[in-house]
């Protein structure tokens, strides 16, 4: 190719929609607003409300404290469970305390933990599958730790020890890749024949939506920007999807993380963002993009997405009033 066919190539911006926040995250920032809104700071938050490091530090400029721990805050005090949710020791110590707590767990979160203990019951062997020490995962274990097992790859499938095959069953993190799901999925059946499952998957339509868009975008581009933190297990698995089909792919919490030499020799990016990374963050990467050589911008929409989830309980009186 001349340098004159090179110079005439106009380089182009792929952005993927669905993109950025999903029900659930929104949902749980509403939630940290709207009770600093009410009852004034501190408000005291579990963990990090959403796997964003911008999210929670615009939070915690409003006035948001953000705990590891319930020992951190003070007896009596307002504190936020985050949208990963916890086990239901973590509510006893909260009442305990005589914490005023807003469960702000995803309702798909909650349906995962509902399963659990429903399995439980009636005495099955409980297998989830998802990651070792993710927020979401310890909160779940904590429904059933005595009829509870994690596996993460089809290699701990094999390692399995069931008390009786004949009534075990599977419930799975809600922010896995599907394709490598569907993997340990089919083992556990080849093994345990038996083996019983969710009515619906547990993987969320937001990841399954956003894993899709980056499958169906990847022929088309030479790289792919998620905008995302590392803790974001659902930004983390789109990266590793798009890595799967050959095309480079990077986890990036802004702009500024963006490397040069990235750019080079291409001429189509595509750009998306996890289920917890602001819109604002992806239209400073795209303006970023466009000082870098990338005039043309396309939207480039998979599926449509309009699910809202109510507020928790706890503030749905409160609110209205």
């Amino acid at each position: 190719m001349s340098t004159t066919a090179s110079a005439a190539i106009t380089r182009k911006i792929l952005l993927l929609r669905p993109r950025g926040f999903c029900a659930g995250v929104v949902r749980a920032i509403d939630v940290v607003k709207i009770a600093l809104n009410l009852y004034g700071a501190p408000i005291y938050v579990r963990k990090e409300i959403v796997h964003n490091k911008h999210v929670v530090e615009e939070l915690r400029a409003a006035g948001a404290i953000f705990v590891e721990e319930l020992s951190e805050v003070p007896e009596g005090a307002r504190v936020i469970f985050s949208a990963h949710g916890v086990a239901p020791v973590v509510r006893d110590e909260a009442v305990a305390r005589k914490l005023q707590f807003i469960d702000a767990t995803c309702p798909l979160v909650t349906k995962v933990h509902l399963e659990a203990v429903r399995f439980a019951k009636k005495g099955y062997t409980i297998v989830l599958i998802g990651h070792k020490d993710h927020d979401e995962v310890i909160g779940t274990l904590g429904e059933a730790p005595e009829s509870t097992v994690l596996v993460s790859t089809v290699e701990d499938v094999d390692l399995l020890k069931v008390k009786d095959p004949e009534k075990i069953s599977y419930i799975t993190q809600t922010t896995l890749s599907l394709d490598e799901t569907k993997e340990i999925v089919d083992r556990l059946k080849e093994c345990y024949p038996k083996i019983q499952g969710p009515a619906a998957q547990d993987i969320c339509y937001a990841t399954e939506n956003r894993q899709l868009a980056v499958k169906a975008v990847a022929p088309m581009c030479q790289l792919l920007l998620v905008v995302g933190s590392q803790n974001s297990s659902n930004s983390r698995r789109l990266v590793e999807v798009c890595e799967k089909t050959g095309v480079a792919s990077y986890l990036i919490d802004d702009l500024s993380e963006v490397k040069p030499e990235w750019l080079k020799d291409v001429e189509t990016v595509a750009v998306t963002a996890g289920a917890s990374a602001p819109e604002n963050l992806v239209e400073r990467l795209i303006a970023h993009l466009h000082g870098a050589g990338f005039e043309s911008l396309e939207e480039v929409e998979i599926k449509e997405e309009n699910v809202r989830f109510q507020l928790p309980v706890e503030l749905q009186t409160v609110a209205r009033a």
